[in-house]
């Protein structure tokens, strides 16, 4: 469960990046919108599955509330999946 866990913490940070970085800029400065309903579905699946993910890994590993509420907010910061899974499941899978 925690190598699919650390998998989807780096789809959801690609998946928001892309938002962030691609999709957006197109649909407000380009005004194409199709990618960015097309990446954005797929963000709001992959951040759903995380958060699952994240609260059935919080009993494997055996986190407080303090390290799971940690994890959670990294799904909403550019770039926190990543070092999320480096911090605090690099050395557990």
């Amino acid at each position: 469960m925690i190598k699919a866990f650390q998998i989807l913490s780096i789809l959801e940070g690609v998946s928001l990046l892309l938002i962030l970085f691609v999709t957006m800029p197109l649909k407000y400065i380009f005004d194409q919108t199709g990618p960015n309903q097309i990446i954005g579905m797929a963000h709001g699946i992959l951040f759903l599955l995380y958060v699952v993910m994240a609260i059935l890994v919080k009993f494997e590993l055996k986190w407080n509330f303090k390290t799971l509420f940690i994890v959670l907010i990294c799904s909403v910061i550019p770039f926190g999946t990543f070092w999320m899974e480096r911090k605090y499941l690099k050395n557990q899978a």
